[in-house]
C-alpha cells in the first residue's frame, strides 16, 4: 500500500492541480462528521453552532477531549493579536515546507495550469469562505515565514465574516494588522515577504506544533491557545460547557455567601443536602 503522501503527490501530477484531497479522501479521513459538507467534502459545523464557542474556554474543550483519547489538538504560546477576542470556526488547511526547486516547479506547473495567481500563500487565500480560519504549518519559520502582511490580512479578514487565521509561522506590518478586528495566533513577526518555501498541501492533515489537524475541524482559541475540535466532538463539548458553566455559577454563589470553605464547595460538595442544593440548582438552570 502506497502511504498517503505518495497517492496525493501523484494525483497532484495526474490532475495537475494543487496538492490535496479528493473528495473521496477528505471523506474517508473525516467519516466521523455528522453534520453537511462543502461541495469538496470538507465537513461544514451549521453556523449556529460555531456562535455557541464564543462562551467557551480552553478548560471546557480540555474537559472532553482528552477523555475521548484526543489528547494532541492543544497548542499554546503564541502571540495572540487580540487576547480577549476569541476565534472559532471551521478549519481551511494550508502546509509549506522549505523550498526545493526541483519539486516546486511541478507545483507551480500545476498552480499555472489550474489558473491560479498571484503567491502560492494567495492560492489558498482566495479560497477561503465565510466561517473559516485558515490554519497554516509554516514550520515555526520567522524571516520569511510571513503568511501575510495587512493588505492580505484584511482580504482574511473580509472574507471570512468573523473566522481568523492561526500561523505556525510568522507576519509582517503587524501596525496595519494591529487594527483589525480579527482573531489572530501567530509565533512571530518580521518585515520580510514570504520567502524560500513552497506550499505542498491544502486542506490536507496538518502539524501545528504539538497538534493534529484536519480541515473541517472546529478551531477554537482563547487566551491560553488553540483547540482544534473534531467535528464529531463539538457537541460533547457543547454539553460539558453548559454543565460547567452552572457549576461555576453555583460554586461563587455558595462562597459569596462567606459560610463554607473552599473544600465544602469546589470540587463537588459532600454534605448531602449541600448535594441536593446543587442538583436542584443544575435542573433548575438546564431545564432538564
Amino acid at each position: 500500500m502506497r502511504p498517503l503522501g505518495a497517492l496525493l503527490f501523484l494525483a497532484t501530477l495526474a490532475h495537475a492541480q494543487l496538492f490535496t484531497l479528493t473528495k473521496e479522501q477528505m471523506v474517508q479521513f473525516t467519516s466521523k462528521n455528522p453534520y453537511e459538507r462543502f461541495a469538496d467534502g470538507r465537513p461544514k459545523v451549521p453556523d449556529n453552532l460555531l456562535q455557541k464557542l464564543q462562551g467557551l474556554s480552553a478548560e471546557d474543550v480540555w474537559a472532553v477531549l482528552p477523555g475521548k483519547e484526543f489528547r494532541n489538538q492543544f497548542e499554546g504560546n503564541w502571540r495572540i493579536l487580540h487576547p480577549g477576542k476569541k476565534l472559532f470556526g471551521r478549519v481551511v488547511t494550508a502546509q509549506f515546507m522549505p523550498f526545493r526547486p526541483d519539486l516546486n516547479e511541478i507545483i507551480a506547473a500545476g498552480g499555472k495550469t489550474a489558473g491560479r495567481q498571484g503567491g502560492q500563500n494567495q492560492w489558498v487565500i482566495d479560497q477561503l469562505q465565510p466561517g473559516d480560519v485558515v490554519v497554516v504549518d509554516l514550520f515555526g519559520k520567522t524571516e520569511g515565514g510571513t503568511f501575510v502582511g495587512d493588505n492580505l490580512a484584511f482580504y482574511i479578514k473580509e472574507t471570512t465574516k468573523g473566522g481568523g487565521m492561526i500561523i505556525d509561522g510568522s507576519v509582517r506590518d503587524l501596525e496595519g494588522i494591529a487594527t483589525m478586528d480579527m482573531a489572530a495566533y501567530f509565533r512571530g513577526v518580521h518585515p520580510t515577504p514570504i520567502q524560500n518555501v513552497m506550499l505542498t498541501g491544502f486542506n490536507v492533515p496538518v502539524r501545528i506544533g504539538n497538534t493534529t489537524v484536519l480541515p473541517g475541524d472546529i478551531a477554537f482559541g482563547d487566551r491560553e491557545g488553540v483547540y482544534f475540535i473534531p467535528p464529531h466532538l463539538l457537541d460533547a463539548v457543547l454539553q460539558r460547557a453548559e454543565d460547567t458553566k452552572i457549576h461555576d455559577e453555583w460554586t461563587k454563589k455558595k462562597f459569596r455567601e462567606g459560610k463554607y470553605k473552599s473544600s465544602d464547595i469546589y470540587g463537588r460538595p459532600r454534605d448531602p443536602e449541600l448535594i441536593k442544593e446543587y442538583e436542584e440548582y443544575r435542573k433548575k438552570a438546564s431545564g432538564k
